[in-house]
């Protein structure tokens, strides 16, 4: 039997976000789960052990795991449950540069809660999962279906020629060991919808790799 493959979505989105993504891959054959955990109410490490609860009593067994944003850093925080891959989708690995400088900002802080502050912190004390693990980064910059972009963009948060999905760099995006590392023309709201990027999380989670494909998994982490 194939291993179950959790989907796990972003911060302020819900599970219906990877829907698109989630018909996909219950049409690949896998057994698919997913959550929809409160991610601006509560520490990174809270949400993760809510979902890591339900997980252990719903779908034990090998898990296979792909998330969106910030849901990345959660199975980071997951260690304990018997994960056989993952393929992150626009995670800001490395902490986010846009949440670190908007972080005293009140609007900010009252719209992102402790798990946005936490994005903007310390990523050198997240765990760094032991098992494969891919990423797919978006490069589209500016998308009306991403609002986030609009503030970015216009007032130029990210550095001039910097990679980058109106929400996370790319090179935000990467760790150490990474077993694949891909980019697709999406932006960081809907990635998990681009043709592209369900081919590719496919082909990882039969393969292990994404295939012939450009970019260099090996390619230098960001400071």
């Amino acid at each position: 039997m194939k291993p179950t493959v959790v989907l796990l979505h972003g911060l302020l989105r819900t599970e219906s976000s990877m829907a698109g993504l989630r018909r996909a891959i219950d049409a690949a054959g896998y057994p698919t789960w997913a959550c929809t955990y409160p991610s601006r109410e509560i520490r990174v490490q809270d949400a993760a052990r809510h979902v890591s609860e339900r997980l252990a009593a719903e779908a034990p067994g090998p898990l296979l795991g792909v998330t969106h944003s910030m849901g990345a850093i959660l199975v980071r925080h997951m260690r304990e449950l018997p994960w056989k891959g993952l393929v992150m989708l626009a995670p800001p690995n490395s902490g986010s540069g846009i949440a670190n400088r908007l972080r005293n900002q009140t609007l900010f802080r009252w719209i992102y809660g402790p798990a946005g502050q936490q994005m903007a912190g310390s990523p050198e004390h997240w765990p760094v999962p032991e098992f494969p693990c891919g990423v797919i980064a978006g490069t589209r910059a500016l998308a009306l279906t991403n609002p986030t972009s609009w503030l970015t963009v216009g007032l130029g948060l990210f550095a001039r020629g910097q990679a980058h999905d109106g929400t996370v760099a790319v090179d935000e995006t990467r760790l150490p060991g990474l077993a694949a590392f891909a980019t697709v023309d999406a932006n960081h709201t809907w990635i998990m919808n681009h043709p592209e990027t369900r081919r590719l999380v496919l082909r990882f989670l039969e393969t292990g790799s994404f295939g012939p494909v450009v970019e260099d998994a090996s390619a230098p982490v960001a400071p």
